[in-house]
């Protein structure tokens, strides 16, 4: 993955793919595959970009959190 640079002074900015896929360290293609299965954080589409507010990115992740592999994660 690529480095990119976030501003950590603005906790509520709009990331890119490239941005979040770092937040969350997983790949552009696995937040591009939830988009199409309506899987994975909300996001924005501003014309044809597509963004993802920061607070969601980490409130939809604390969301992610199972205590044994038989539990269902909250979407």
């Amino acid at each position: 993955m690529m480095n990119v640079a976030i501003n950590t002074q603005n906790t509520d900015q709009l990331l890119t793919e490239a941005q979040a896929s770092e937040v969350l360290q997983i790949g552009v293609r696995t937040l591009q595959g939830w988009r199409v299965r309506g899987q994975g954080p909300k996001y924005r589409k501003l014309g044809r970009a597509v963004r993802y507010s920061r607070n969601e990115l980490t409130e939809w992740a604390d969301r992610q959190t199972v205590g044994s592999t038989s539990e269902q994660v909250a979407q």
